[in-house]
């Protein structure tokens, strides 16, 4: 059985607010979203909402564990609620279109470096980088 947002969020310590709830509803439904688009669809629902709300709430959520930021190069950092499992993500190089992408290697991190320096490591990020199926078409015409 799936959580509830709102159970999600007292789990992780967190206060019930319409802002949060709408957050995470927004990236439900619109995954890999900058501030800025979430800010445009929780405006919609809440319009006393300012984007610096949302920036706090984002942050909040992240630190929480309740979603995950990621920083493609030459991107705004992206929200995503697909957490807790070992994925990563294919970026185009053109259009910036981002998909999700499972790793075949199993459990985090799914890569080991050739040195840690002493750190524990944790998790690892892979991003790959391409041309998305509608930039290949443009290209070929």
């Amino acid at each position: 059985m799936e959580q509830t947002v709102e159970s999600a969020l007292r789990d992780a310590g967190l206060r019930v607010t319409a802002g949060r709830v709408t957050v995470l509803d927004a990236l439900h439904s619109i995954p890999h979203s900058d501030a800025d688009q979430v800010f445009r669809v929780v405006a919609r629902e809440l319009p006393t909402t300012s984007i610096q709300s949302v920036h706090n709430i984002l942050a909040d959520l992240t630190e929480a564990g309740l979603i995950r930021r990621i920083e493609p190069a030459g991107s705004a950092a992206l929200y995503e609620r697909r957490i807790g499992d070992n994925h990563h993500h294919v970026v185009c190089s053109r259009c910036g279109a981002i998909a999700d992408v499972d790793c075949v290697a199993g459990h985090a991190p799914c890569l080991d470096p050739s040195s840690t320096s002493g750190f524990a490591i944790q998790s690892a990020e892979v991003t790959f980088w391409g041309l998305c199926g509608d930039c290949q078409r443009d290209a070929a015409q």
